[in-house]
């Protein structure tokens, strides 16, 4: 059981709810953490910790959770990460991902350690593989959003607290959270063909693998910018690897460019993160088809009971 003084360690992840944020309550609670997971309409059950309602638009709200729970870590996971959902409503992103970002670390000055997870889109796409010390320059406003989050934590917290930007989150979860990930291992599985661009490149990162590399975080606890995702890969690249892990025809895979849709939120080309600063601290993940096979797994002891 991990303790910090004699007594077990308090954490605070926010975004219990949602496709990370569950993971990472789970992985927390499993290595003896005390946990609490915050939700903004409805906890979900089955998840072992206490459930705190946290609305991240309202300052009183984030600074009445965190001294009631008082915890020695904060994950903070949950965002506005709805990137058409930002671009129209540019005031909530705002809201949510910059202020109440801003609002959290400043309520968690006394915090042992906060982890606040970033995003790849952050950086405009147009070379990809960037490393931590590349400078950002988002072309939507979730990456905006999401990049005045990180100058808050910085600001606010510049010796306890580290910026983990993750890439292209995919994987199941009890939640009910859609992704790329779950559309495309549904779509397989009932035989239907899957569109994927053939043209946006991106490190596709499985959430349940990566909840236990945050985990990992508490033991070192390194500052600054580090980014941890899968390796570079298309989306159709991607979608034809969970073809080939589910042993049905590829060519159920169809490619598609990314101008062929009319989104109102530009995407960048290729926003794949650079591993190297991750790898050499040993906190890398496994190879992609191993990641899809543990998905398909977990997905199947969820949904099927096997």
């Amino acid at each position: 059981m991990d303790q910090f003084n004699g007594e077990t360690m308090r954490v605070l992840v926010t975004g219990g709810t949602g496709l990370l944020g569950y993971w990472i309550a789970e992985t927390y609670s499993s290595k003896g953490f005390k946990v609490y997971a915050t939700y903004n309409e409805k906890n979900p059950p089955g998840l072992e910790a206490a459930w705190i309602k946290l609305n991240l638009e309202d300052p009183e709200s984030i600074i009445s959770v965190v001294r009631e729970v008082r915890p020695d870590i904060i994950v903070h996971s949950a965002a506005y990460t709805d990137v058409d959902g930002c671009e129209v409503n540019k005031e909530k992103a705002y809201r949510v991902n910059y202020l109440g970002t801003e609002a959290l670390a400043r309520a968690g000055r006394e915090t042992d350690y906060f982890i606040y997870v970033s995003t790849d889109y952050v950086f405009n796409g147009e070379k990809g593989l960037y490393r931590e010390e590349d400078t950002p320059a988002p072309v939507n406003y979730y990456g905006l959003s999401k990049l005045l989050g990180e100058v808050a934590v910085r600001a606010i917290l510049p010796k306890n607290s580290v910026i983990v930007r993750v890439s292209g989150l995919y994987g199941y979860s009890p939640t009910g959270k859609k992704n790329f990930g779950v559309i495309v291992l549904e779509r397989l599985l009932r035989g239907e063909n899957v569109e994927a661009f053939i043209d946006q490149w991106l490190s596709p990162t499985y959430t349940r693998f990566l909840s236990e590399i945050l985990a990992k975080l508490v033991d070192t606890k390194p500052t600054g910018v580090l980014h941890i995702a899968g390796e570079r890969l298309s989306r159709y690249e991607f979608a034809r690897l969970f073809a080939e892990v589910l042993g049905v025809g590829e060519n159920l895979v169809k490619p598609r460019p990314l101008e062929s849709v009319n989104l109102p939120a530009r995407r960048p080309r290729d926003s794949s993160l650079n591993t190297a600063k991750a790898r050499v601290l040993g906190l890398s993940l496994p190879p992609v088809p191993d990641c899809l096979k543990d998905m398909v797994s977990t997905y199947r002891r969820f949904i099927e009971g096997l």
